[in-house]
């Protein structure tokens, strides 16, 4: 006689349909090689819960050699996962990030940021941002026009005449400003590409 399959084996869930930041644990093993559950005993290991968003992404990058976009999203996905944070929010506010891949080099796209008189095709300062800190075709460190939040924009090579910027715009006052700014990057990167594609 057959035996029916057991009620528990069919209700457990795939560990593949598992999400953390809305993303799913078989889309992060495809782009990076670990699934979730992998990224996080790794980060656990390392002492990840006592680091901030930007410590934990770095390792990912360096360390593990997550890659571009990836590692920031790892970073979130892990920092939720261990109420280390709700969406968006971060120990001094609430943070967001967007991404965009153009069709230009790493060095082209790094130059539509650090040089003012590029910035100007894509970007509306109401008031001068303030570079911090600069490292050339690798990141920077930007004060907002508010002159009250912060922007970490990381550079990556994608290949031949390919490259990323991702924009991580933090010390947000709350969840609804870090929506409207999600919306506002989304819309300023799209510029950006076209600007610098042309």
């Amino acid at each position: 006689m057959r035996r029916a399959p057991s009620k528990t084996a069919a209700k457990k869930p795939a560990s593949s349909n598992v999400k953390h930041n809305g993303i799913a644990s078989a889309a992060v093993l495809k782009r990076t090689g670990k699934g979730w559950n992998q990224w996080f005993a790794l980060l656990d290991r390392a002492g990840a819960k006592k680091w901030n968003h930007a410590k934990i992404a770095a390792h990912l990058y360096e360390k593990c050699k997550c890659p571009g976009w990836w590692n920031q999203m790892v970073a979130v996905g892990y920092e939720q996962a261990r109420g280390l944070r709700e969406k968006h929010e971060r120990p001094e506010g609430y943070s967001i990030s967007v991404s965009r891949t153009v069709g230009a080099s790493l060095s082209k796209l790094y130059r539509a940021w650090a040089t003012p008189a590029a910035r100007k095709a894509w970007l509306q300062e109401t008031k001068p941002i303030t570079v911090r800190k600069a490292t050339a075709n690798k990141s920077m460190r930007v004060t907002w026009c508010d002159q009250k939040t912060s922007l970490e924009v990381n550079f990556y090579a994608k290949g031949m005449g390919k490259s990323q910027v991702v924009v991580q715009h933090s010390k947000l006052p709350d969840a609804k400003a870090g929506e409207s700014m999600k919306r506002y990057w989304g819309k300023t990167l799209d510029g950006l590409r076209a600007a610098v594609e042309k």
